[in-house]
């Protein structure tokens, strides 16, 4: 059973006119084979170690937005005493307030403070295609372990490197992009074959989550050990054993496919096989249709609206810690914790409104592409408007603090948003797609820091962090609107021909 079709779509699959309607029509139906009573199945120890994988490659990826305030010297920085009047004042700190012990290694700039925080996403946008292509032809569980575990050791790498040189600094970071790139696509190319229609909004809510969770944990644990004498490296050694202690776990226990899992439950294999449909096992190393994607608008408008969520997210992740540091003045313990609040919020609202898709979709209220455009829109101007409403508070730290915790709350909506559009536009695809996407909006991950510190330039004021917002808010709030008006859920015509063609 596809499950694109309702027993109301009776329309041909090659009549085009017939197929262009069908999007708004069709409903998503439960398969007629039960699942299996089982409380423990396969799948869940997939979404459990795929969530503790994506936990760990994220506190791998986040540790220096906090290290960077322990590493680099700022009593080295140069001072604009033409702005000091758009500072926010100093609040009354206690003698034993927690500050560094020890004035940092590095006399990094704002340019190249952006430089350093950016340089891991010019390895992460190389590998999101060829990451999604390989776990198509190959199976997603070695290229998601392997990239895990290339992270882990380039992680364990990076304070030896920061000490030695800056280029080679920059190169481990580079190679750690590079090993944590094929991981969404190819966890992407594990849903398309694991999880059942109904489920994937919640499923991937959980799984995807743990970048949040890892967000969680690594933020105020690096703020604790940096506030250490010496301790900033020890925020990149912890991380880096555990994600090599996960690899040995991952390897052991996950499977690429329903059918090659040799433990699994057989009623939960048939309820999978049934929901999804074929495998298509036997065609992975098909020639992608290369053409017909870059022509594809719903893929493009996936495309832009991550791009424009990318650029307010790694606005957030990736400078918030300096903003809270240098013009909030929060010590870096205090500074850590406050930052990690956005993504625990973002955690439990992204499970609980994927739960609440997945019933509406369930229940037939609205159709898969509307449902993806209403999580969208929540999950891209709500935020918007929390960034605007920190520029727009100023020094008040407390509601700066409650509207960046509600802001990163509706970020969650995204896993019910475009996240999984790429499996309807193409189950069979779905790792490549996704790889085409992420690389794009991945490339936000170097260019908003490096605007960033243009814009800032040493001038750590009020406004010119408005500007920094501004921007991101308005960027994110006009790739929505194109997704809202190109977006679709209805399976493309060059992957359900080669679908149809392998049933029949």
């Amino acid at each position: 059973m596809d499950f694109q079709e309702d027993t109301v779509a009776t329309h041909s699959d090659s009549d085009d006119s017939s197929y262009e309607d069908e999007d708004e029509t069709t409903r998503i139906l439960p398969p007629e084979v039960e699942d299996t009573t089982d409380c423990l199945r396969s799948r869940h120890i997939l979404g459990i170690l795929g969530f503790l994988g994506f936990a760990n490659v994220y506190a791998m990826r986040v540790n220096l937005s906090v290290a960077i305030v322990a590493m680099v010297n700022s009593t080295l920085q140069p001072v604009d005493d033409n702005t000091t009047f758009d500072h926010c004042p100093m609040p009354n700190v206690t003698a034993n307030s927690s500050t560094p012990v020890n004035p940092g290694e590095f006399n990094w700039d704002e340019q190249t403070q952006g430089i350093v925080l950016g340089s891991f996403f010019y390895g992460y946008v190389l590998t999101q295609v060829p990451g999604g292509r390989l776990a198509e032809m190959f199976g997603g569980k070695l290229v998601y372990g392997v990239g895990v575990l290339i992270t882990a050791i380039f992680t364990l790498l990076s304070p030896v490197a920061a000490r030695t040189s800056f280029p080679l600094f920059i190169i481990v970071r580079v190679l750690e992009g590079m090993g944590e790139g094929v991981t969404y696509p190819s966890m992407h190319a594990m849903l398309a074959r694991w999880i059942p229609p109904l489920e994937r909004s919640t499923f991937a809510a959980y799984v995807y989550a743990g970048s949040n969770f890892g967000t969680i944990i690594s933020l105020p644990l690096s703020g604790w050990l940096c506030s250490l004498e010496n301790g900033w490296p020890l925020s990149f050694y912890i991380f880096g054993i555990i994600g090599i202690i996960w690899f040995g776990f991952w390897m052991l226990l996950v499977y690429d496919t329903p059918s090659t899992h040799p433990r699994i439950n057989p009623q939960e294999k048939a309820f999978i096989l049934a929901s999804i449909g074929p495998q298509d096992d036997d065609d992975r190393s098909d020639s992608i249709p290369w053409c017909s994607m870059l022509k594809c608008v719903p893929l493009w408008a996936i495309l832009v609206t991550q791009c424009g969520q990318s650029w307010a997210f790694y606005t957030q992740l990736t400078e918030l810690p300096t903003y809270m540091a240098k013009i909030l003045h929060f010590d870096i313990q205090s500074n850590a914790v406050l930052s990690a609040i956005p993504y625990l919020t973002s955690w439990w609202f992204g499970i609980l409104c994927s739960k609440f898709a997945d019933w509406l979709l369930g229940k037939g209220v609205v159709s898969l592409s509307m449902s993806y455009k209403i999580w969208n829109s929540v999950a891209s101007v709500l935020p918007s408007l929390g960034l605007l409403g920190v520029a727009y508070v100023g020094c008040n730290r407390t509601a700066t603090q409650v509207l960046l915790a509600a802001s990163g709350a509706f970020t969650g909506a995204v896993y019910a948003g475009n996240q999984m559009n790429h499996i309807a536009l193409s189950p069979k695809y779905a790792g490549t797609m996704y790889g085409i996407t992420n690389a794009a909006s991945n490339m936000c991950g170097f260019i908003a820091p490096y605007v960033t510190g243009m814009i800032i330039e040493g001038r750590e004021t009020l406004d010119q962090w408005r500007t920094v917002f501004y921007l991101a808010a308005g960027i994110n709030i006009g790739a929505n609107l194109f997704y809202i008006a190109f977006a679709s859920a209805k399976e493309q015509p060059w992957s359900r021909s080669q679908r149809l063609t392998t049933i029949n």
